[in-house]
């Protein structure tokens, strides 16, 4: 009712300017997150129009502020129904997709490179044959809750087990090993045990070794779990068995033998266990933990292009600790307690490896620590854009452990769980640690606080991590059994979804101009911007992080890296703009794209990424094997990927080409390789207009109407082009290429589907905004409406380029020409 106010200074609110009252609107009601950045925006251009009006000054250019969001072109796919989700979605191996249950023969996994780490392993001879686990096919009966291995798919008995209960997992190993250590002796000379008594380090505190001199007591820890806690699955004492991280106690050699040893023992607990009561069988999970390193972070504070280990030595490390898992007997794989996902996707990059290799089906877990109430890892990324990150691993089960207790993971599992495709799973700490680094959570606690896990339908399985015991896995299961586990999601549309250190889904982009379109940012390509190939040719690897900064600030989506140069070593250059763009937070936070001629160095930026990237481009033009070759490795890093519109016969001009040879693309994708067809972008070619050269005159309708045709033909894909291009003829007037490509993209994007273009955000132009006059000449030249469309915009550059000499020199402006 009452307000102490400046009556004479009140504005009646249906006198304000259109796009001011909105800019009110959403700060006042906070309808947007970047309402105050635009209202500042504003208020430094009402201050300046201030200044210039005391100076005599022409007013400055009024910033754009919100634009309303454009609807996006539908086509078939978009309106398609989904079947109900009735499993994970599935990896692209044969054995999962048709669901051929392991035979638990390992001895006939016989590939080179998996024999070859068999073969220079430290297992003694007498166990080298003991790899195989297969039971007779009549142990147990047919049917579900038993299990039988080599009759029964895995794959799916978990989907049965995770959508008729919340399944349960074990503990802590650490935490069962220091109370065993208090309880009984388990100083150094017990962890060398008879075999590493002269060993030449101390090796006390490496748990993982215990599996060897005291198998006992992991094997006892076990079945604690199994027997007390009740868990449906345990977890090998396999955390540190990577060669990296048994760098730290010289036991590299030994990786093979800790992770059999883990699995051995628990797969000899889960079968007694299971045989006592074969209605409930018991399953191993293979621990691959994160390593004593990180490839997204760099270990010094002076360098930071400075990496303690590469993407393919982890590959290689995780190998091998896969084997002698599988060997050891485990069921399912799980990479754990990610703090760095460039980690994770190396250790998901290698059990593809392994899996193609011995064509196998073995279920996959992922799980990710968020190191404290950002939510964000220790790399910096949120829960969902780990999840991008990782999805084309295609785990049956994701989910977060370690690093928070029940209470502060349940904000973030409850992301997780609106995010995932698959099963969720999580495993806590027991509170927070306390000031002597203990967990003060008791069993009803714990099980206490995860009621709003399960009251809410966020998870399918969960256990506990540090300062979880049996008696704790015992209470959450009690607990849990009260409730009903998160069912699977419906399907969904397909959608590009893309990281950075934040996760983002292309279909649901706009950009700043209201148009449904990635702005992909250009001048970070060597071939886009003068001054970033002057920075990069002095090695100003800083001065260049800055470019990207601004181009993030201005709009762009994606950053597009592109350092092709003769004089430039590309491979050297890629790999260290990207190691340094991942350290810089106002940069990765976006993802990239990495873009170049040859297809060794996106792969090693690619290899440098922790999120998920567009790598630009690959075309048949290499032929069809190599370009499967090069298909089927991008899949495998989990990259999108631009598809050129070249073949074996060259570069396509016409309609016609651009939508053969892309429908020709996308099939060998989708068909042969199991590409995603949601992360294909085909680029048909934009080509330059206005040359002066008839047969160039039609390239803008040949790409606008081939966009739509590639569309409706090839369902989920995405379209791009480099839009520089298109207007390369005009090139030194700004103003006018920016006219030409603002009518080109309206009409590619709202009439035909265009989806992504690399641009310069800052510059772009709304088409609503051009004068009416240079929009018709627009029109004319990129539609090919007249005959002397070209002459007439030659004739308007050569004003608009008078008109800036003019301005230089403080002249007035020439007299406009009077055009069509």
């Amino acid at each position: 009712d009452v307000g102490i106010v400046n009556a004479k200074e009140m504005i009646d609110y249906h006198s304000l300017e259109p796009d001011l009252r909105e800019l009110c609107e959403n700060l006042v009601f906070n309808k947007t997150l970047d309402a105050t950045d635009q209202m500042l925006e504003r208020t430094s251009y009402e201050r300046a129009v201030i200044d210039a009006k005391k100076k005599g000054l022409a007013p400055p250019k009024k910033p754009r502020g919100p634009m309303p969001n454009l609807p996006r072109l539908q086509f078939p796919c978009d309106s398609m129904e989904l079947p109900e989700a009735n499993e994970p979605p599935l990896p692209p191996y044969a054995a999962a997709r048709n669901h051929v249950p392991n035979p638990y023969k390992n001895s006939s996994v016989a590939h080179p490179k998996i024999q070859a780490i068999r073969d220079k392993s430290s297992l003694p001879a007498e166990k080298r044959a003991l790899i195989d686990y297969q039971q007779p096919s009549d142990a147990y009966p047919a049917e579900f809750p038993y299990f039988v291995r080599g009759r029964d798919s895995l794959r799916e008995y978990i989907t049965k087990l995770f959508t008729t209960k919340i399944a349960i997992y074990d503990g802590a190993m650490g935490t069962m090993i220091q109370n065993y250590s208090k309880r009984n002796k388990l100083e150094e000379e017990e962890y060398r045990g008879e075999r590493f008594k002269e060993w030449s380090c101390n090796v006390k505190g490496n748990n993982d070794m215990l599996s060897i001199t005291q198998p006992q007591i992991i094997a006892g820890i076990y079945k604690q779990y199994l027997e007390e806690g009740e868990s449906d699955m345990i977890g090998t004492n396999t955390f540190s068995s990577t060669t990296i991280a048994m760098g730290d106690y010289e036991m590299e050699p030994y990786a093979y033998e800790l992770n059999y040893e883990g699995a051995r023992l628990a797969r000899e607990v889960c079968d007694e266990v299971t045989a006592k009561d074969p209605t409930r069988p018991r399953f191993v999970v293979g621990a691959l933990g994160p390593t004593n390193r990180t490839a997204s972070i760099s270990p010094s504070v002076e360098d930071p292009a400075a990496r303690n280990v590469t993407f393919d030595e982890l590959v290689e490390s995780y190998f091998e600790q896969v084997v002698g898992l599988v060997d050891g007997g485990c069921d399912i794989l799980m990479v754990e307690t990610i703090f760095d996902t460039l980690n994770a996707k190396a250790a998901l990059y290698a059990v593809g490896e392994f899996l193609e290799m011995s064509g196998l089906d073995i279920p996959l877990f992922v799980s990710g620590t968020l190191v404290d109430q950002s939510g964000r890892t220790l790399s910096g990324q949120t829960g969902e854009a780990f999840y991008a990150s990782i999805r084309h691993s295609k785990p049956m089960a994701v989910g977060i452990n370690c690093a928070l207790g029940t209470k502060q993971m349940t904000p973030f599992i409850e992301r997780m769980s609106k995010a995932a495709e698959c099963f969720v799973l999580a495993y806590s700490n027991a509170g927070l640690p306390n000031v002597m680094g203990g967990y003060d959570d008791t069993p009803e606690d714990m099980a206490e606080q995860y009621k709003a896990f399960f009251e809410n339908g966020y998870v399918n399985f969960v256990g506990g991590c540090c300062g979880s015991t049996p008696p704790h896995i015992k209470a959450i299961r009690d607990m849990a059994a009260k409730y009903s586990p998160r069912p699977l999601p419906k399907k969904t549309r397909p959608k590009m979804w893309l990281s950075g250190l934040e996760d983002m889904k292309v279909e649901d982009q706009h950009n700043h101009l209201g148009l449904p379109f990635l702005n992909v940012g250009e001048r970070c390509n060597i071939a886009g911007s003068m001054k970033f190939k002057k920075l990069m040719m002095a090695g100003d690897y800083e001065s260049a992080m800055d470019i990207a900064k601004k181009q993030v600030e201005d709009g762009a989506h994606v950053i597009d890296i592109n350092v092709d140069d003769g004089l430039l070593d590309g491979l050297a250059a890629m790999q260290k703009f990207v190691k340094i763009a991942v350290t810089d937070p106002e940069v990765s936070k976006v993802p990239f794209m990495l873009d170049a001629s040859k297809f060794e160095i996106v792969l090693a930026g690619l290899k440098w990424c922790q999120g998920k990237c567009i790598v630009n481009s690959i075309s048949l033009k290499v032929g069809e094997e190599l370009f499967i070759e090069h298909a089927t490795l991008l899949r495998k890093h989990g990259a999108a990927v631009v598809v050129m519109a070249f073949d074996e016969k060259g570069q396509a001009a016409t309609e016609e080409d651009k939508v053969r040879i892309c429908k020709r693309s996308y099939d060998i994708l989708v068909e042969k390789v199991h590409f995603p067809p949601e992360d294909i972008i085909f680029d048909p070619n934009v080509l330059t207009i206005g040359t002066g050269l008839e047969e160039h005159n039609n390239y803008g309708v040949d790409f606008i109407n081939a966009t739509k045709k590639i569309k409706e033909q090839c369902p989920y894909v995405k379209i791009s082009g480099g839009i520089s291009n298109l207007s390369f003829g005009f090139r030194g007037v700004m103003k006018i290429r920016e006219s030409i490509h603002a009518v080109f993209l309206h009409h590619a994007i709202l009439e035909a589907g265009m989806d992504v273009g690399i641009v310069n955000a800052k510059e772009m132009i709304d088409y609503h905004s051009l004068e009416p006059d240079l929009r018709e000449l627009c029109e004319n030249l990129v539609f090919n409406k007249t005959l002397d469309a070209t002459d007439q915009m030659l004739e308007r550059t050569s004003y608009e380029r008078a008109v800036i000499d003019a301005k230089k020199k403080g002249l007035a402006p020439p007299k406009k020409p009077r055009g069509p």
